[in-house]
């Protein structure tokens, strides 16, 4: 007789899941205002120029285009972000490019080239949650790290470091997800400082750094700390999550490690995908199209950011991010915000994402993730609203909830 339980690995037994896609299918309800997913505006998707943009590679090439390709990626597309790095002050080659199955693959090889089970790993506290699940599976030891206003705090991880032989430390250095924060200059360049002199490699999941809509320009960690970086991009939030395209960036023998992994798993990412992306940032607006996602998506901010301040109560405070999609929140210590999480389901139909399934520890119960893209500022107020309620009503205590 089978029994699957016998037969599943550890790791599988392991696997939970994503916290966000099972509660996915509630927000997805009828009339629910849902600020829990860190999706893109669909609206600015480039839809016509994309579709110009199929019939141009496949009427071009399209033989090469429906065939297997290099494990690498697209040499054309490789340049083509080479060449975006180095507008922006970071000179790399193509070759220290690899193309992935979004930026989550790229999560996914650095833990298979690097993660034995109990090596210690350094990650923010509170960190990207798919990025913790993905390191999991490789069973290292996470060790959290606070974050500032300024980024993460520099004297906690420089006693992590001084007491800890870590392999590897995962950041979100711009508009970090879930809490919209982005390391100041001054915070890169003692981080930079600080890991120098460790024998640890830095993982700069860095996403959101092209949606800045407020403050200054920062540079990537890789232009401070060279080959000890292994950056991870991904097209994800500034064109189309459809398309399922990131890279990594690292040194030419990680990369090759890298490429040895992906070649395990998938032998190439897309062609298809790659060459109408290609043909699309040859010929479309890209800079027109991310200011115009930096504009909408500033507004959407200032809706989030200025309702928080009129409805929810004092007990609560809130990020104000400079760029990306998130405004953390935290309730005062004692509050689960699951159990807010359901009150708002069922009293007003506003979706957030708790904040526990973003730390290794069991901290996080009193904090949320909302995230401002794919609502209008006219909805984001009515939501804020209604949460401002909810979070008045429970922090009333049981006649409230």
């Amino acid at each position: 007789m089978l029994n699957l339980n016998e037969l599943y690995s550890n790791r599988a037994k392991r696997n939970a899941g994503s916290f966000l896609r099972q509660i996915f299918p509630r927000t997805r309800a009828p009339g629910v205002i849902n600020f829990a997913g860190g999706l893109p505006n669909p609206d600015f998707f480039p839809v016509e120029p994309i579709i110009a943009a199929t019939e141009k590679a496949m009427r071009a090439d399209g033989r090469d285009t429906l065939q297997y390709g290099l494990t690498e990626g697209l040499l054309g597309l490789r340049e083509w972000i080479a060449a975006r790095y180095e507008r922006q002050g970071l000179k790399v080659s193509p070759d220290q490019i690899l193309i992935t199955n979004g930026s989550q693959q790229g999560i996914d090889l650095v833990g298979r080239v690097f993660l034995d089970p109990g090596d210690k790993m350094v990650i923010e506290a509170p960190g990207y949650m798919s990025a913790i699940q993905s390191f999991a599976m490789y069973e290292p030891q996470f060790i959290g790290v606070g974050l500032s206003d300024e980024g993460i705090v520099i004297d906690e991880l420089a006693e992590v470091l001084k007491n800890n032989r870590v392999k590897l430390m995962e950041t979100c250095p711009s508009f970090q997800n879930p809490s919209g924060l982005a390391y100041s200059t001054r915070t890169r360049e003692r981080l930079a400082a600080l890991v120098s002199q460790h024998n640890t490699l830095v993982v700069e999941d860095d996403p959101y750094a092209e949606l800045r809509f407020m403050g200054s320009e920062t540079k990537s960690l890789q232009a401070y700390l060279g080959e000890q970086v292994i950056t991870l991009g991904s097209f994800s939030k500034i064109v189309a999550p459809g398309f399922r395209l990131g890279w990594t960036v690292a040194s030419p023998e990680i990369t090759r490690k890298l490429i040895l992994a992906k070649q395990l798993v998938d032998i190439h990412t897309n062609l298809f995908a790659q060459r109408v992306l290609l043909e699309y940032l040859r010929d479309g607006n890209i800079d027109g199209h991310i200011n115009q996602m930096r504009g909408v998506y500033l507004s959407q901010r200032n809706a989030m950011v200025d309702a928080m301040t009129r409805y929810f109560p004092p007990e609560t405070t809130f990020t104000k991010p400079e760029g990306g999609m998130f405004v953390w929140v935290t309730l005062p210590e004692d509050a689960d915000a699951m159990a807010l999480f359901n009150l708002s389901m069922d009293t007003e139909k506003v979706a957030f994402v708790p904040g526990l399934p973003f730390y290794t520890d069991g901290k996080g119960k009193n904090q949320m993730r909302l995230s401002f893209s794919t609502q209008s500022p006219e909805k984001i107020d009515e939501g804020m609203k209604r949460l401002g309620r909810v979070i008045s009503r429970y922090l009333d205590g049981p006649s409230g909830q």
